[in-house]
């Protein structure tokens, strides 16, 4: 990259890698941050899906309108017009990171963790085993997976103690009707729909004390219509440390409270049932040619917040697995990465070459940078780090060489034939989505478009993609 130093005032070109929370936060912020430096800043939302959201659009389960109305502030971020959105752009692809580097003076990757975590266990792969993030991207409508998903099974494992675990479970046992008011696209309805289900079984390896669950999805659980809760007695096993834990925390003692008050609730003779397993550990899926059962180790406290292997083997028999243990980051070309731990080597957010010195010019934001841990609003103080770096960084930075009047890259999308969308054209999108809901015999308040052929039609609409 061709440069000189930065003179006062500040001029920045950043473009940013993912259109999700982290990289709407990261753009927000940075553009707060140059204007109270007295500078001026161009930044340039990028996103390989034609809508803008990421996680909130395709990674929250449908049912949860309260966390998808952090849509309506980063809505509110990008309609400001200090950011201009650029969809259906893969990195790599479309654009590499050359080309970026010829038209900006900073990249920050915010590219999240869309994979499922591994689970070693033996079966695991046994057709009848899925990973929880592909289930989720298929009842989120995501535009790159089939459109189909096999419901063939009455009774169903997930394994994990966290929300990701606890969504998939409740979507699986929820009756489909009960979902006509979310913006569940047509075709995950019909899935649904043909369900045979009747039994969900939740697995933690940990006890009741040490679920990952926040207390508002527990308490979701109990209000789902037509579906039992379930828990067991045997499963209720603290020593002194988780007890401490159900006395100190008020968020684990929140949580603890409402289990152990399910022990006592009578059934409703409910047509389907959720049952939440504690203590229990995966030993083996198994099952001759697809998944017939799961075979579990019964666990015990070990006084420190561990937890051991008792010997006692447990098998359920199921037709199905879903492995919700966590997601995992991608490598991205020309970037390095760190496999061990799925995310950009980087200090507090300035991406790090093999010997562990900051790249100029390069920064990351959100689970590629730290992992996907944390909830939604975590990733608010994760931009803030990295732009508080870049910001430091900023007079060394230079200025850019090349396409000084902004649409360098415009002219370079334009030429390799790529369609884009943008914020004009997401607009027309989700007035389309609305009017679908508008019109539909449930009365919703959206159905989601699925195909990006057609994200992409619709959202192009206006011959004047960019003006």
């Amino acid at each position: 990259m061709h440069s000189a130093p930065i003179t006062s005032p500040l001029r920045l070109r950043v473009a940013i890698i993912g259109a999700g929370p982290a990289g709407i936060y990261a753009g927000n912020i940075l553009n707060k941050a140059v204007h109270d430096a007295g500078g001026t800043v161009a930044i340039d939302l990028f996103d390989a899906l034609p809508a803008p959201y990421g996680l909130i659009r395709y990674g929250v389960a449908p049912d949860h309108p309260r966390i998808k109305g952090i849509v309506t502030s980063l809505h509110e971020m990008l309609d400001s017009g200090s950011i201009r959105f650029i969809g259906n752009v893969t990195y790599g692809v479309d654009v590499s990171l050359h080309d970026l580097r010829e038209q900006y003076h900073a990249v920050i990757f915010a590219t999240g963790a869309i994979r499922d975590a591994p689970l070693a266990v033996p079966g695991i792969d046994l057709p009848g085993s899925y990973g929880a993030a592909d289930f989720v991207s298929w009842y989120d409508g995501h535009p790159d997976v089939a459109r189909s998903w096999p419901l063939d099974a009455t009774d169903v494992a997930v394994i994990g103690n966290g929300n990701v675990a606890l969504d998939v479970a409740r979507v699986l046992a929820k009756h489909p009707k009960d979902l006509l008011s979310t913006d569940i696209p047509d075709n995950v309805y019909a899935g649904l729909a043909g369900s045979p289900v009747t039994d969900v079984h939740i697995f933690g390896r940990r006890g009741p004390s040490q679920v990952k669950f926040t207390p508002i999805e527990l308490r979701e659980l109990a209000q789902v219509p037509d579906v039992d809760v379930i828990v067991y007695e045997e499963d209720f096993v603290f020593d002194e440390h988780t007890r401490a834990l159900a006395t100190t925390n008020n968020q684990v003692k929140v949580m603890t409270r409402t289990l152990e008050s399910w022990l006592t609730k009578e059934s409703t003779g409910a047509s389907r049932r959720l049952h939440l397993h504690f203590l229990q550990a995966p030993l083996e899926v198994y099952g001759d040619g697809r998944v017939e059962g799961i075979r579990l180790e019964r666990m015990a406290p070990t006084g420190d917040g561990g937890v051991r292997g008792t010997g006692v083997v447990v098998d359920y028999p199921v037709q199905a697995v879903y492995r919700a243990v966590g997601y995992r980051g991608s490598a991205l070309p020309e970037l390095p990465f760190d496999e061990a731990r799925g995310v950009i080597p980087n200090d507090g957010g300035r991406v790090l070459d093999a010997h562990g010195t900051p790249i100029a010019g390069l920064y990351a934001t959100g689970w590629i940078k730290r992992g996907p841990v944390g909830l939604i609003g975590h990733t608010k103080g994760d931009a803030l780090e990295t732009i508080t770096r870049l910001m430091e960084d900023a007079p060394a930075l230079g200025e850019q060489a090349g396409q000084s009047d902004g649409d360098g890259i415009l002219r370079v999308l334009t030429e390799r034939g790529v369609p884009v969308t943008t914020w004009p054209g997401w607009l027309i999108l989700d007035a389309h989505e609305k009017a679908l809901g508008d019109n539909h015999a449930a009365e919703r308040d959206r159905v989601k478009v699925v195909e990006r052929d057609e994200q992409v039609l619709i959202a192009r609409a206006d011959a004047a993609v960019f003006s």
